[in-house]
C-alpha cells in the first residue's frame, strides 16, 4: 500500500514536493487554505495530483503518513498541532527532497545576505563549468530540480522557517552569514528560539562537513562555544586574518582554506561592508570545494547584484532611486542606509515582525531629510521617527509612496526604498512591491 503523503501549502515548494512525491509513489494530497495559483493548479492536474483550495479538510489531512509543510505556516496552528499529537512526521521541502538526491548540498542562511550569497555562489560554481541547480528560498522548488533534473550540486538559500522543518538533512557545506532579531513574531518573541533555528543547518552535520561562519558576530560565537562541533569550521572577519577562515587587511580580501586567495576589494561589484561578508563566505565556499583561483576571481568581478537588494532603478531630475524592498528587516535596513552617503527620503513600512527600531535612530537622524510610510498601519514608525526627521508622511501603495518621496527630494538627494518590514499588508511579496516602487518611478517621467 502506498504511503500517504499531505503536502499543505501549493506554492513553488509544495508543488515541488507534490511533483516529487507522485514521482516516488506516493498517494500524494495537496491542500491549501487559500486559491492556488493557476500555474500551479496547472501543474497538478498535469501530474494527477489529488487537491483541496479554500480549505483545510481535517479528516483528509490527520491521515497523512508523512506531512510536508510550506514554511508559511506557523508550528502554532491548530492543524499542525492535531499532527504532532497523532505522531505524524511533518518536513520541509528541503527536507523532503534531500532525501532523494545523492549530489553536494551547499545550505547558506543568516538574519540577512541569504540571497545575495546564494547567488552568488551559485554564480562561481557555473561559472566554473559545475553542473549546479539553485533552490531553497530562492527560485525553482528544490524538490521540483530533484524530480526533473541531475544535478551534482545544490546551492540551498534556507530561511529558518524552512530549518524548523529539519530532520535528517545534512549539508555538506553550511554557511551562517549572521544572526540578528528578526521573524520574532513566529518564535514567541524569544530571540534564542530564532537563533536555535538557524542553527538546525548544522543539526546533522559530522567529521566530513564544511560550517563557514561570522567571526565577528557575537551571537553565533557564543553559541558555537556552548556546541560541540564536529565538521571543519571556518570563520570570517572584517579583521585581519589569523589561520584559516578570511578576514580583511588595507582593502584585501584574505581567504585561506585550501589554498591561499587575495581579492581586492577594488574588483568586485558589491560594495559595502556587509557584502564584504558576503564575498568571503562565497569564496570561502568555492575554496572548499577546490574551486581554481581565478575561476573565483573572474566569477566576483563579473557578479551583478540580485533585483530589489540595493538595486540602483534609475535617476530623475537629480534624484537617485534605490530599490532595497528585500529589507524586510531592521538590520538590512542598517545595511542600506549606513551605505548611502547623500541626504535620504526614506520610504518603509509594512508588517512588523516585532521590530526594534533604536539602532536606526543615529542613522536617520544624519541622513534622513524626509519619510514615508508605506502600509497600513504605520503608528510604530512614527512613533519611532517622528520626532528626528522634518517631513513624514503616509502613503498606502506604491505609485503614492514615489510621489509623496519625490516631492520630498531635492538635487543630490536618494529615494531609498528599504521597508525593514514583510510586505504582505498591501503587496503580494517583497518582489511585487519592488516591482510596483520601480513602476511608480517610471510614471515620474509621464
Amino acid at each position: 500500500m502506498k504511503r500517504r503523503l499531505v503536502i499543505l501549502g501549493a506554492g513553488e515548494s509544495g508543488v515541488g514536493a507534490a511533483v516529487l512525491g507522485k514521482q516516488k509513489q506516493y498517494d500524494v494530497f495537496v491542500s491549501d487554505k487559500s486559491v492556488i495559483d493557476s500555474k500551479y493548479k496547472d501543474v497538478l492536474v498535469k501530474e494527477g495530483v489529488a487537491f483541496e483550495e479554500n480549505k483545510h479538510t481535517v479528516e483528509q489531512i490527520i491521515s497523512a503518513d508523512l506531512v510536508v509543510k510550506s514554511p508559511g505556516i506557523p508550528n502554532s496552528t491548530n492543524l499542525i498541532e492535531q499532527l504532532n499529537e497523532k505522531g505524524v512526521l511533518i518536513v520541509s521541502e528541503i527536507e523532503f527532497a534531500s532525501w532523494y538526491t545523492n549530489a553536494k548540498l551547499i545550505g547558506i542562511t543568516g538574519s540577512n545576505g541569504k540571497t545575495t550569497t546564494t547567488s552568488l555562489v551559485y554564480h562561481i560554481l557555473q561559472h566554473s563549468g559545475l553542473n549546479v541547480g539553485i533552490g531553497g528560498n530562492i527560485g525553482k522548488s528544490f524538490a521540483l530540480q530533484v524530480a526533473r533534473s541531475d544535478y551534482d550540486f545544490y546551492v540551498l538559500e534556507l530561511s529558518s522557517f524552512q530549518l524548523d522543518g529539519v530532520d535528517k538533512l545534512k549539508l555538506d557545506v553550511s554557511v551562517l552569514l549572521n544572526i540578528t532579531p528578526d521573524h520574532l513574531d513566529r518564535y514567541n518573541n524569544c530571540f534564542d528560539e530564532y537563533v536555535d533555528s538557524k542553527f538546525q543547518i548544522i543539526k546533522n552535520s559530522d567529521e566530513h562537513s564544511v560550517f563557514i561562519y561570522n567571526n565577528d558576530d557575537t551571537t553565533i560565537v557564543n553559541k558555537i562555544q556552548q556546541l560541540n562541533l564536529l565538521s571543519r569550521s571556518y570563520g570570517f572577519t572584517s579583521e585581519r586574518l589569523n589561520g584559516k577562515g578570511a578576514g580583511i587587511e588595507k582593502g584585501t580580501l584574505y581567504i585561506d582554506i585550501n589554498n591561499p586567495l587575495r581579492i581586492s576589494e577594488d574588483v568586485v561589484s558589491l560594495k559595502g561592508k556587509h557584502n564584504s561578508y558576503n564575498i568571503m563566505a562565497s569564496a570561502m565556499v568555492a575554496s572548499t570545494l577546490n574551486i581554481k583561483e581565478n575561476n573565483i576571481i573572474e566569477a566576483i568581478g563579473s557578479f551583478q547584484p540580485i533585483a530589489h537588494r540595493m538595486e540602483r532603478v534609475t535617476n530623475v531630475n537629480g534624484v537617485e532611486y534605490i530599490n532595497d524592498s528585500k529589507a524586510t528587516n531592521v538590520d538590512s535596513t542598517f545595511y542600506a542606509l549606513e551605505s548611502i552617503s547623500s541626504n535620504v527620503i526614506w520610504i518603509a513600512g509594512g508588517v512588523d515582525k516585532g521590530n526594534d527600531y533604536s539602532q536606526l535612530i543615529p542613522l536617520v537622524k544624519s541622513k534622513v531629510q524626509g519619510m514615508v510610510c508605506l502600509g497600513k498601519d504605520n503608528k510604530k514608525l512614527y512613533e519611532a521617527f517622528g520626532n528626528f526627521v522634518d517631513q513624514i508622511d503616509n502613503a498606502t501603495s506604491a505609485d503614492e509612496a514615489v510621489q509623496k518621496a519625490s516631492c520630498m527630494a531635492k538635487k543630490g538627494y536618494t529615494v531609498l526604498l528599504s521597508p525593514a518590514c514583510a510586505s504582505f499588508d498591501l503587496f503580494k511579496n517583497y518582489e511585487d512591491r519592488g516591482e510596483k516602487f520601480k513602476q511608480g518611478i517610471i510614471k515620474l517621467n509621464q
